[in-house]
């Protein structure tokens, strides 16, 4: 008789996102005519930009033409795009990243799920509380935290970095030394952004104890103040220490598409071993590679067209976000996020725990957001709004919020 992996069988309850979807057509099933406003999930709604449309227009050209079809792709994607990576999202910002240091993938999910295979299992996690949830139950799969414990609401052997309003949502030093550290700036949930100077505290405290931070770096084009870094390689000795996981989704809307890239310099080690080695290996064993079609599409986001219209896009989202925020403010509710992430973050009102409210703003609203405690205990007592929805519907939404 085969067995089962007994890490899954420590996963606790179901992933987030279903438990919403589920609730959003059990009421939809007993409301049939309820006119349904979405500002959980943060899938974008405009469509992709026509520069990018183009070039997938002539990459489907190119693989109808025996002289320009393209099989399987690279490992770690094809020179044209990584070049235009490296320029644009390094050289130009000053930091010192080569593109052979890039490895082009299916999204930055995928591969935040996947980077923990190269780490042993004997490693101390540290994430910030709340916490997108794949940092953590990815780890339990691979076995790297003890059981659940009902009454912290977290896994044994993992360390929890709360993110509370009374330190800005930004996590401090932990007391117990982790061997690997998750950071996601622009933050989801929360929205918060962090300062060079903060981020520069985490680089020097990594390299200090001989930790890896895994930085998440999934929505700076966001990013609106200038002291919140787009990179953590814009910090002294990050090449030492720090593994980067970009996207493509948020800022050229590539939810569907699907593109993204990790980056893991040369000069990271443990020991004599090169963790870039490591990867490389990993990633051409088990991947082969993003179409060549969505890869000459990544090429089209960094064209003179393409940063102009997907900055309109980012307007347009961010304009959203200003809605939600303002919206929710003059109505006596206690707000943050927005600024340099398309997220909303506010305390629920009164005493309603967050699925409460999830409730009362589903049957009295219409609108459905995401409840905090599914990313973590002290997303407790707060709500997640995504700026992702159309205009139209943000202002709705935050009209029928605000009369509730």
């Amino acid at each position: 008789m085969f067995t089962i992996n007994n890490n899954y069988l420590k996963l606790q309850g179901s992933y987030l996102f279903s438990n919403i979807a589920k609730k959003v057509a059990d009421y939809q099933h007993q409301n049939p005519n309820a006119d349904m406003i979405r500002l959980g999930i943060g899938d974008v709604t405009q469509p992709l930009a026509p520069a990018i449309i183009k070039a997938l227009h002539s990459a489907v050209d190119d693989m109808a033409n025996a002289e320009t079809f393209h099989g399987y792709a690279p490992d770690k994607g094809y020179d044209f795009l990584r070049n235009a990576i490296a320029d644009n999202d390094y050289r130009n910002r000053g930091c010192d990243i080569e593109a052979d240091e890039i490895f082009v993938s299916d999204g930055a999910k995928c591969d935040s799920g996947n980077i923990q295979e190269i780490f042993g299992p004997d490693n101390k996690i540290a994430v910030c509380d709340p916490v997108y949830p794949v940092y953590v139950d990815t780890n339990v799969m691979a076995g790297r935290t003890g059981n659940y414990n009902p009454d912290a609401q977290n896994y044994d052997g993992m360390i929890y970095m709360p993110c509370v309003e009374d330190n800005h949502f930004v996590p401090e030093l932990p007391k117990e030394t982790p061997n690997i550290i998750y950071l996601c700036f622009p933050n989801n949930p929360t929205g918060a952004g962090i300062t060079r100077a903060e981020l520069q505290e985490w680089v020097d405290y990594a390299n200090r104890v001989g930790a890896v931070i895994i930085y998440d770096a999934a929505y700076e084009a966001y990013i609106t103040e200038k002291d919140v870094p787009h990179s953590v390689y814009e910090c002294k000795g990050a090449r030492h220490c720090a593994i980067e996981l970009h996207s493509f989704s948020k800022n050229a809307g590539f939810t569907g598409v699907r593109l993204g890239y990790t980056v893991v310099p040369k000069d990271l080690k443990c020991g004599s071993v090169s963790l870039h080695d490591l990867w490389s290996r990993r990633h051409g064993t088990k991947y082969n590679g993003a179409p060549y079609i969505v890869q000459r599409a990544g090429e089209a986001v960094y064209s003179p067209e393409g940063k102009e219209q997907l900055r309109a896009q980012v307007d347009y989202y961010m304009k959203n976000a200003k809605v939600i925020c303002e919206g929710l403010k003059n109505a006596g509710y206690s707000v943050s996020g927005g600024i340099n992430a398309p997220y909303v973050w506010l305390k629920t009102p009164g005493r309603l725990s967050s699925w409460e409210f999830f409730d009362e703003l589903l049957s009295k609203a219409n609108v459905v957001g995401t409840p905090g405690s599914g990313f973590g205990a002290h997303g407790e007592g707060y709500f997640r709004l995504s700026a992702f929805g159309t205009y139209e519907n943000t202002v709705k939404a935050i009209e029928r919020i605000t009369k509730m």
